[in-house]
């Protein structure tokens, strides 16, 4: 008997976006307009490979078609700056997407505040901070506490935006300068310090991306050390008035985490390969 090689069939397109469309909560999480979660260009059906990126432009579409990417996962999508002509920049990033068959897949907050892939989640367990999140909509523990840790047993979701909490907050007693460390091992870069609190955290608070104008509202949950990416120049004052430690890893570091890992995730649960477009904004 012959024995033909019988071909595997590639994902389509339409049972990625479902799986994470629901993996994510598109449909329940709140959200700006413009961020316009969920599949935002397709392409004609098929995936054969993932791409993940922080954020879409001409140089991370020029960088996807290179790759033979067919999916590009991002945390930023097309429409932020609103409603707009297509003309320019949206015009050439339309045609790149249409003739390099790439589909665009966006989530925002959906991805920030995910439970296991979301950008606060894995920056906080990339710190060794504590990895269970308790009070979540969909409380989840991916392992034991180290034996020994400082640390609490969970995190708990705090800084309520649009209509759910967009923030990890953790009790965690540890020397400053450590966590400064970590932190600068887990973003791979600089860390921007306003060390106006004390040398010896207890509650830490994440919030990933540009939540630096929130400083008031994080103090009030008793926070003395505030990690996010990016703050602008009166909360550096307001800092120094609250007593409060201010880190800023950069809104981009700070939020390259859960496309990673959601494309990490995709890319066991359907068997196709994935790879991180790096295009620093500078931010």
């Amino acid at each position: 008997m012959d024995l033909e090689t019988e071909s595997v069939a590639m994902p389509s397109l339409s049972d990625i976006v479902s799986y994470t469309d629901d993996f994510l909560r598109i449909s329940e999480v709140g959200d700006w307009d413009n961020a316009l979660n969920g599949l935002q260009i397709e392409n004609s059906g098929q995936v054969t490979q993932l791409g993940a990126a922080v954020d879409v432009s001409t140089r991370v579409l020029t960088e996807a078609a290179k790759r033979n990417v067919d999916l590009l996962i991002v945390h930023h999508g097309l429409f932020w700056p609103g409603l707009q002509p297509v003309k320019s920049a949206l015009r050439r990033q339309l045609q790149l997407a249409f003739e390099n068959d790439i589909a665009l897949y966006s989530a925002h907050l959906p991805l920030d505040i995910h439970p296991k892939v979301g950008n606060n989640a894995q920056l906080v367990a990339a710190l060794g901070l504590p990895f269970g999140v308790r009070g979540h909509v969909r409380a989840f523990k991916s392992g034991p506490a180290v034996a020994g840790s400082p640390h609490s047993k969970f995190t708990q979701p705090f800084l309520e935006e649009k209509g759910q909490p967009v923030g990890l907050k953790a009790r965690a007693s540890m020397p400053r300068n450590e966590l400064i460390r970590k932190l600068r091992k887990a973003l791979g870069g600089p860390v921007k310090v306003f060390s106006f609190g004390p040398r010896q955290t207890r509650t830490i608070g994440v919030v990933t991306g540009g939540a630096g104008s929130e400083i008031y509202r994080v103090a009030q949950e008793a926070i003395d050390t505030f990690i996010t990416g990016e703050a602008p120049h009166w909360a550096a004052v307001a800092a120094q008035e609250l007593g409060m430690n201010l880190l800023l890893g950069g809104h981009y570091a700070t939020e390259v985490f859960g496309v990673k890992a959601l494309a990490a995730h995709l890319s066991k649960r359907f068997g196709i390969p994935w790879e991180f477009i790096d295009c620093p904004t500078g931010l």
